[in-house]
């Protein structure tokens, strides 16, 4: 279906003068994500569909700044988790959300030192918890707070980059760390870390896959090439658990411990177009957020899915 929507644009944009496809690629990724998997195999595999593309990188600590460098101009296609898009498409940023992963809640969760008295959600009363504005882990605090009776008032949020909210946990000036993985395996294999909680039952864990909208109108094609490359790598990744494991420990830093430990907790090897229930997902969190004042505007996510005729 969603190689069928791509497919539909191109057909659309034939007979219109509509110029061939730049043979540049500018891609923003994270240091967790199935992009990272597609820019270490695009250097170890040469027989796949974007070798005749040149590729470039750049790697985001977290989906605001990415989305804010697709405004910029200077990415073309990212990739986030499920707040940052709805902040984006609030401030007005062209973009469209052009596939998704399946859920992977368990990549997601709330942080405490080993020894801190925080035991549940109502030991969070009154204390600091840490993450970052706008990102999935955002999400995770609200819903996690919501479901166990408290809110935003009941805690002092404190908006912090990932290797920022790692250090102030060591060092006592946060009491929590919302965060995704493979921060949290990295936390997790160090020992000093236990989990408050996952995020089952409070977010998804997809990745979003964005492109500009100028870029996806004016190069539908390269669009499509990238999409199918991104389903060969991640069939590719499935079954060489080991393999991706040593090559993302080696691209990352990130020890192979725990490397293995989040990726034994991923579920993101296939990509499928954003379907209404996900819209649907997306929509029930904008709405949310715009309840309490985090959104500035109301937005519709339909307007920003990718389909036949935009």
């Amino acid at each position: 279906m969603l190689l069928a929507t791509l497919a539909a644009i191109i057909l659309a944009g034939c007979g219109t003068g509509s110029k061939e496809p730049s043979q540049v690629l500018r891609i923003g990724y994270q240091k967790w994500g199935t992009f990272s998997i597609l820019k270490s195999y695009v250097g170890l595999v040469k027989s796949n569909g974007l070798k005749d593309v040149q590729l470039s990188w750049t790697e985001f600590p977290s989906g605001p700044p990415l989305l804010e460098a697709l405004n910029a101009g200077s990415i073309d296609i990212g990739h986030t988790g499920d707040s940052p898009p709805l902040f984006a498409q609030a401030a007005g940023i062209p973009f469209v959300y052009f596939g998704a992963s399946s859920a992977s809640p368990e990549s997601s969760g709330i942080l405490v030192k080993k020894d801190s008295p925080i035991r549940a959600a109502s030991d969070l009363r009154g204390r600091r918890i840490g993450f970052g504005k706008g990102t999935s882990a955002h999400t995770m605090v609200l819903r996690y707070l919501e479901v166990n009776g408290l809110s935003f008032g009941d805690v002092t949020p404190m908006y912090l980059s990932p290797a920022d909210g790692r250090a102030a946990l060591e060092r006592g000036s946060i009491d929590a760390w919302a965060v995704w993985d493979p921060y949290i395996a990295g936390a997790e294999e160090q020992g000093l870390y236990r989990k408050l909680a996952t995020g089952k039952g409070f977010v998804e864990g997809r990745e979003y896959y964005l492109a500009s909208r100028r870029f996806a109108e004016k190069e539908p094609k390269l669009l499509l090439v990238f999409l199918r490359e991104l389903e060969g790598v991640k069939a590719w990744a499935k079954v060489r658990p080991a393999e991706v494991n040593t090559f993302l420990s080696q691209e990352t830093g990130i020890p192979l411990a725990a490397v293995s430990l989040a990726e034994g907790r991923r579920n993101r090897y296939d990509t499928k177009p954003v379907t209404r229930e996900i819209i649907a997902a997306q929509q029930a969190l904008a709405d949310r957020y715009l309840q309490l004042g985090l959104l500035p505007r109301k937005i519709e996510i339909k307007d920003a899915v990718l389909s036949p005729g935009q």
